[in-house]
């Protein structure tokens, strides 16, 4: 391996990094650290789209969702690969791991609850993720994984047109709108959360130094306002932010972060936190993640008896 200051001078030059033999220990680290959070959040998100299957009203949107949980399941199997790659025991990382160390967004520790929140969660949360990985696609230094997300960049983009599309059709009820409008109520501040801590309260940015991201997590969050107000401006449905144009960018129109009330399923706009509180919260994960994590291991067990009685 090689040391920072080394990296940074050839990065500057346009090095690719191609094997750990190219990394300083940092950057070894943080890209473990990125691709098992990317890993994790793609393998669990599934688990809410499945449950949610029962809401989807026709057979065309239910094969669309299917092909999504395959979309996510290979995103995660790419990531994994890297990861063992890179020398990480996979499947320790998976079915042996506490379920409270998946590194996964607290959204989808929660159940859906109705067909709108589904197509919600795909029009503004699968667009977080879009925004999330497009910068890595367009900005990472590590070749394997900027070539292997050339694929997951292209099934991100259809996930979130999926969303759009579906919403642009459940709107032209009035029971519908209520329903797009009441989930946008909550998951659009979950949206916001998918970016991290604000940037002023970053101690250390190694992570855009050695070129493994390109933009800041204000930077992200701000071009992820751009493009879902735009959109749910479309069809008619409210944001709890404005424009400022002397700012160039989205202000909140509620103090955030916030307090999440889990047992209503709302936000407390009335009752500002700290991101202390915040990082809490993730680290406390939602009420279905052991669930979700049990279910994954139970799938293994089955697999594994079948092939043990040869039916497999």
């Amino acid at each position: 391996m090689v040391s920072n200051d080394e990296l940074m001078h050839k990065l500057a030059a346009g090095f690719v990094v191609e094997t750990e033999q190219d990394m300083s220990e940092d950057y070894h680290r943080l890209l473990i650290q990125t691709l098992t959070i990317t890993a994790d959040t793609e393998l669990i998100s599934i688990f809410s789209i499945l449950d949610a299957l029962k809401y989807v009203p026709t057979l065309n949107r239910r094969l669309t969702e299917l092909a999504i949980i395959q979309d996510e399941l290979g995103h995660a199997h790419i990531a994994y690969r890297l990861l063992k790659h890179l020398g990480v025991d996979v499947d320790a990382l998976i079915y042996e791991r506490d379920a409270s160390e998946f590194r996964n967004p607290y959204l989808m520790d929660l159940k859906l609850q109705n067909y709108a929140e589904l197509l919600t969660l795909h029009a503004l949360l699968d667009r977080a993720g879009y925004v999330l990985l497009g910068d890595i696609f367009h900005h990472t230094s590590y070749g394997p994984w900027k070539r292997a997300l050339t694929k997951v960049d292209a099934e991100e983009g259809f996930h979130v047109r999926n969303g759009e599309s579906g919403l642009r059709l459940l709107v032209k009820t009035d029971e519908g709108r209520a329903a797009v409008q009441a989930a946008v109520d909550w998951m659009f501040v979950m949206g916001l959360d998918f970016f991290g801590m604000a940037d002023h309260l970053k101690k250390r940015s190694l992570q855009l130094d050695l070129h493994l991201k390109g933009e800041t997590n204000d930077q992200m969050r701000q071009r992820w306002m751009k493009s879902t107000v735009r959109f749910l401006d479309s069809i008619q449905i409210r944001t709890p932010v404005h424009w400022d144009p002397e700012q160039d960018a989205y202000l909140y129109d509620f103090p955030y972060p916030c307090q999440w009330d889990e047992a209503e399923r709302r936000w407390r706009f009335d009752q500002p936190i700290e991101w202390s509180q915040v990082l809490s919260r993730f680290k406390r994960h939602g009420p279905y993640r052991r669930e979700y994590v049990q279910t994954l291991r139970q799938g293994r067990e089955t697999y594994q008896k079948l092939l043990r009685e040869g039916v497999a």
